[in-house]
């Protein structure tokens, strides 16, 4: 499988923070980890490619030249909310813009915890571009999330790395932890753990800077998110069956896997050691039993763990007796497309039954799809 983007934007970002040159090995090819790179090396990151590898070398911190125009993200959200958080400390004025999907998302939620630390943010009434006026010294805040998003967490955390003292980010829902396995990795002073607070899945990742990062190789795993779609399309293959191997297992990312068993799809999970602090593994999945009977439904705090394959999961109930339910899925209007209205539409396009609420849809099933 190709290196899973979420891990080689972080991987790339924060190497080219730390100190000393980092190889990281089967790092992304999609375009959004590609504008990353483009980013890293406008603000003077030296970044060597050999395929599916890259060398970084790292500039310390607050190494970041001034770059000669603005730094184009393309159609990348995690690029421009995360290098957002670092060159929140750097002194000179930067400007974060991309194409005209992502200049329309919503970018107020990181703007609103990097100014309360001391950053100079202006926008397009909390859109980009962003025009960043760094050198202030930053403090360390804690911030609670209103909308769970791993990448206004991480934004928030790598701004910390330059605050003097602990950055606390405290999240109701869990979502990706990606940044932070990384952070430690790089040897950044990193706490997680359970909030004490309600509701019950309230967490915390902290933070403490200024840091200084060592340079480490990082192997990316394979990414799941392309995985899913090999393993709904076996799952769904009469007496088909699909072995996947060396992907990444990280427990904010396996959503889907625990959704398709608890529908009684077969699915096994081997765990291999883990690198670079990430779990990694094989996948097996297996087709559909013809006895399995919906409705199911999917909502709560789960949500921001599926959020990249609930649409899948929305083509998928339409193959089961009892079809599907989504709700609480009202940030996947936000996404790069509004992908509740553009999911009903492909679903009604090959002839499914569907309803569409504000957070969420709800899919008849089976439906005898067409091409």
């Amino acid at each position: 499988m190709p290196g899973d983007k979420s891990i080689s934007h972080r991987a790339a970002l924060i190497a080219a923070i730390a100190n000393g040159v980092s190889h990281i090995n089967n790092y992304s090819t999609s375009a959004d980890c590609a504008a990353t790179l483009s980013c890293l090396e406008k603000l003077g990151v030296r970044i060597e490619r050999h395929g599916h590898n890259i060398t970084v070398h790292g500039i310390g911190r607050q190494g970041f030249s001034a770059p000669a125009g603005p730094l184009d993200c393309a159609n990348s959200g995690t690029t421009m909310r995360l290098l957002a958080g670092i060159l929140a400390a750097h002194d000179f004025v930067s400007t974060l813009t991309g194409d005209d999907s992502l200049r329309s998302r919503p970018m107020q939620r990181i703007i609103e915890p990097l100014e309360m630390m001391g950053a100079r943010i202006s926008s397009q009434e909390g859109r980009a571009p962003l025009l960043i006026r760094g050198g202030a010294a930053l403090k360390p805040i804690d911030y609670e999330l209103l909308t769970a998003s791993a990448q206004v967490k991480s934004c928030i955390l790598l701004a910390g790395l330059n605050a003097k003292g602990k950055t606390t980010v405290i999240e109701n829902e869990i979502t990706r932890d990606h940044t932070e396995r990384m952070l430690r990795w790089f040897a950044a002073e990193t706490e997680t753990g359970k909030a004490a607070r309600e509701p019950e899945s309230a967490r915390f990742a902290a933070v403490t800077g200024p840091a200084q990062l060592r340079a480490r190789d990082v192997s990316v795993p394979g990414d799941i998110s392309s995985a899913v779609y090999f393993i709904a399309a076996a799952a769904l293959l009469s007496e088909s069956a699909l072995q996947i191997y060396d992907v990444g297992l990280n427990p904010t990312r396996v959503a889907f896997l625990d959704q398709l068993h608890s529908m009684g799809f077969e699915v096994t999970v081997t765990g291999e050691p883990e690198e670079s602090n990430e779990p990694r593994g094989n996948i097996f999945v297996r087709a559909l039993r013809p006895d399995i009977k919906g409705p199911f439904r999917i909502d709560g705090t789960i949500i921001p763990q599926l959020i990249d394959e609930l649409p899948l999961l929305a083509v998928i109930g339409s193959q089961i007796e009892g079809g599907i339910e989504i709700r609480d899925a009202k940030e996947l209007r936000v996404k790069e497309s509004d992908r509740i209205a553009s999911t009903v539409a492909g679903l009604r396009s090959i002839g499914c039954e569907v309803k569409e609420f504000d957070d969420g849809l709800r899919v008849a099933g089976p439906t005898r799809l067409r091409g």
